[in-house]
């Protein structure tokens, strides 16, 4: 039966434990596991959302990670859009993403932790990607994973999960994941809450609830690393772990454990959010970027909206009505798919964004709210269709014949192509946040505009006028009184 929302001081109950005593435990487990590099596979470019100064690739040949292992750092990130394909596609992927991971790991000598970093509200191919990640590894490597760590929280989005239910917070309320709008998507949809019976529900029952061990809220705020370190050990056979999140400190000190595991001879493989992230790589927060930290104040730029969850479509109707001057195209996808065809009406807004941008305006492209289904609302069909107006719209970018000063995409999907297909990024370098939980990337020399400052928006992070305070931002005016 599914819990009730509840009221968002539950996350604050108990007492966290010294922030200083947490951060001396991290840093000293970290530093047990010199050789180990983090290695995090982000199934769209959203996952970058509490770093900084870390390099991002969009592809994975060998030389690639050869080189990412390399060079110095302690992290990086390979995008793979895997949450944008079929089932299939992502199988193969992940087979041949691990395969070459290997074969560089062995070649250069260089250890590392696997994180598959995932949605933050549980969509997406769990547990295919992590499954296939260490059957091949395995297979390749003179390892054996313990356990797979399950941690979707998030803190910058409202992420979190207490008495193992993971929860989205909506105002002043925590709402159980499996009843907001997220567990309804067309492609990933679940019914549980609970992560121990979500497991048991995408496992289709393969490892059931009662068998996940589980990371305590009570027992993380008691900053008890060795307890932890004891329950990660005693865990084998690729069990599955639960862990309890509600504050970054919480992420802390689960990931001085984790690495204190880790250097007594564990192997664990992480689906997680963006909170552990930071946490692992011991990542120090920065203030938020601004326009002239970016090199764009007063810039015109473009936005590219193709999320369709409720809290995007409320935030671009706050930014079309609220910030005058703008250029608004919509990209009619209904009429598309029916008529014209894509090709067509991508054709038509092209010709519109670059008369925008020639103009010194700020181009607001986005898809018309319907969310279009497959004959037979089939969820493969419904990912492909997605993918397939998602490359469409975001293609435009790569033929622009005036260059944006700014570009902000908002969706996961949408970032994701935009990056790759748009702007054809091999390697970009993550600058921090424009906004809690909003990355920003700096591009390659190999990109479409390089050294462009490019925004990804997540669709379901932020409040009503988070969009519009981001473009104002951009634009050198974050003092506008009417966007408070």
């Amino acid at each position: 039966m599914e819990k009730p929302p509840i009221d968002v001081s539950a996350a604050a109950e108990i007492p966290l434990p010294p922030a200083e005593e947490v951060s001396r435990a991290l840093r000293a487990a970290r530093e047990a596991c010199p050789n180990r590099k983090i290695v995090v596979l982000d199934d769209d470019p959203t996952g970058v959302q509490t770093v900084h100064d870390v390099p991002v690739y969009t592809d994975w040949e060998p030389e690639t990670l050869r080189s990412a292992l390399s060079e110095p750092g302690d992290m990086f990130f390979v995008l793979t859009n895997s949450r944008g394909l079929a089932a299939e596609e992502t199988a193969r992927l992940h087979t041949r993403l691990a395969e070459n991971l290997a074969e560089a790991s062995r070649e250069t000598g260089r250890d590392f932790l696997l994180v598959s970093r995932g949605d933050s509200t549980l969509r997406g191919h769990y547990p295919l990607e992590t499954d296939t990640l260490r059957r091949t590894l395995e297979a390749s490597l003179p390892i054996r994973f313990n356990g797979e760590i399950l941690m979707p929280f998030f803190a910058e989005g409202g992420r979190y999960t207490i008495g193992n239910t993971h929860y989205v917070r909506e105002d002043d309320r925590l709402i159980p994941v499996g009843l907001t709008e997220f567990a309804r998507d067309t492609a990933f949809s679940f019914r549980s809450s609970d992560l121990t019976e979500w497991i048991e529900e995408r496992t289709g029952g393969i490892c059931r609830s009662a068998d996940v061990c589980c990371i305590p809220l009570e027992q993380l705020r008691a900053a008890d690393i060795e307890g932890i370190t004891s329950m990660l050990l005693s865990v084998h056979d690729f069990g599955r772990i639960v862990v309890n999140a509600a504050d970054d400190t919480d992420a802390e000190v689960f990931a001085a454990a984790l690495w204190r595991a880790e250097s007594r001879g564990g192997h664990f493989l992480c689906r997680c959010a963006a909170g552990l992230v930071r946490a692992l790589g011991n990542i120090e927060k920065r203030p938020l970027l601004t326009a002239r930290d970016l090199g764009v104040r007063g810039a015109a730029g473009l936005v590219i909206v193709g999320s369709h969850v409720r809290k995007t479509t409320r935030q671009l109707e706050r930014l079309l009505e609220a910030e005058p001057g703008l250029a608004p195209i919509c990209f009619d996808v209904s009429g598309a798919v029916n008529g014209i065809g894509l090709s067509g009406e991508r054709d038509r807004v092209l010709s519109e964004t670059d008369r925008a941008l020639s103009l010194g305006q700020t181009a607001v492209v986005f898809t018309d709210r319907t969310v279009l289904r497959s004959a037979g609302d089939r969820p493969e069909e419904n990912l492909r269709l997605s993918a397939e107006i998602s490359r469409s719209l975001c293609s435009l970018v790569s033929a622009l014949h005036t260059a944006p000063g700014f570009l902000i995409a908002k969706g996961g999907i949408t970032s994701s192509d935009v990056g790759t297909l748009g702007l054809g990024v091999r390697r970009s370098v993550v600058l921090g946040q424009l906004l809690p939980g909003i990355p920003v990337w700096r591009t390659g020399p190999e990109s479409r505009f390089p050294g462009m400052s490019y925004v990804i928006f997540p669709g379901n992070v932020g409040n009503d006028d988070s969009l519009l305070l981001a473009v104002q931002k951009l634009r050198g005016e974050e003092g506008r009184s009417d966007a408070e």
